[in-house]
């Protein structure tokens, strides 16, 4: 059954499931009618290079195709199956060569066009590879869909971060990824672009020694709706997973992230845990967080959860203000402090400047 077939022939979501019960699926749809898959789908330029500007190391390219990979067991069918109907022409894969190894963080510039845009880019990372790599979104379309699917490979070090700097419009992100044995795979987001965001974020260790982060820095102003869903699996033995995820929320915004931490029997020696962090900068701004554990193995070594909201700190301004900084200096220093926290984990030095400066205007705004 080809792809639109797939996609007309499920049910519709459930909202009972957190996945929906914040952003329907006929809020995020392209159309808002739910039994149609719109032809008008523009092709994004898609480009890929060095963060600095330098020349592309051999090893890694990006080559318009797919490859064939195996979607996770509980991918939820309906946005999967919408997005690969939708990105029949503009498909593209990433191919890290084995023992690739990069000191310059590499760049996907993904700029979008049109009414409707999509993209499938599909990761096949070799064995031992080493790299940083971003994907950025920019543009100015109404509605955009973006699908990751793939795989690092075994004993590979991968920081993987994707940013949305999207004008306005929707942001539809469906992900999913397999993480093999003793691979390291950092899976950073930030996003301060769009005004609609719905993402579904799965990953996957299924063999020993997956080690995994999952990072999220988000910024929410004016009437930004951003709804994150995060599912991890661990589906073998001495698996290690960590999701943090700090949301600044300003104006009427909302962000919502929901979380699922999902340990089958005969993973034992499993490591996991995931904590939501709200920071709430204006008496309209809204933040739900709810972080769930699905624990099928008695023999783990820990599996948690939390989550927090809160203004900024009061004490914390009248410091900052104590030492000549204005009111909005020291609001915007503490937004930064806050959100750097996970952003800084996202990869090394360089990354870690470019990703700074790309926020520097929307922290200012936040802080006003």
């Amino acid at each position: 059954m080809d792809a639109s077939s797939k996609y007309l022939s499920a049910d519709y979501p459930d909202r009972a499931n957190h996945l929906w019960r914040y952003t329907p699926w006929k809020k995020i749809h392209p159309t808002g009618n739910i039994s149609d898959i719109p032809g008008d789908f523009s092709r994004p330029e898609v480009s890929l290079k060095t963060i600095d500007g330098s020349t592309l190391p051999s090893g890694i390219s990006l080559d318009r195709g797919g490859i064939n990979s195996e979607g996770l067991p509980d991918d939820e069918e309906i946005t999967k199956s919408f997005l690969e109907a939708v990105t029949g022409e503009s498909k593209f894969t990433l191919t890290v060569a084995p023992k690739f190894k990069s000191e310059v963080p590499i760049i996907i510039e993904i700029s979008t066009s049109g009414s409707f845009c999509s993209a499938h880019v599909c990761l096949d990372i070799g064995k031992l590879a080493e790299l940083e790599l971003v994907t950025v979104i920019r543009g100015a379309s109404k509605w955009f869909g973006l699908l990751r699917t793939g795989s690092t490979g075994e004993g590979a070090i991968t920081s993987d971060v994707v940013v949305n700097r999207l004008e306005h419009g929707k942001l539809l992100r469906v992900e999913s990824i397999s993480i093999p044995r003793n691979s390291q795979f950092k899976a950073g987001t930030v996003s301060s672009g769009s005004t609609i965001t719905k993402a579904d974020l799965r990953y996957r260790m299924f063999q020993p020694g997956g080690n995994l982060s999952v990072l999220g820095s988000v910024l929410s102003a004016k009437e930004m709706r951003l709804d994150h869903h995060i599912e991890i699996y661990h589906d073998s033995p001495e698996t290690f997973s960590r999701l943090d995820w700090n949301s600044a929320c300003g104006g009427s915004s909302r962000t919502v992230g929901t979380g699922m931490l999902r340990v089958s029997e005969g993973s034992n020696g499993a490591d996991a845990a995931q904590l939501f962090q709200n920071l709430l900068l204006s008496r309209d701004a809204q933040a739900d967080s709810i972080p769930e554990l699905e624990v099928s193995e008695n023999d783990v070594v820990g599996c948690g959860h939390g989550t927090a909201s809160g203004p900024v700190d009061e004490d914390q301004m009248f410091y900052l203000a104590s030492r000549g900084l204005s009111p909005n200096e020291s609001k915007s220093t503490l937004i930064a402090a806050f959100l750097n926290s996970t952003l800084s984990e996202m990869g090394g030095d360089r990354m870690h400047g470019w990703l700074v400066s790309e926020l520097d205007s929307d922290l200012s705004e936040l802080g006003d």
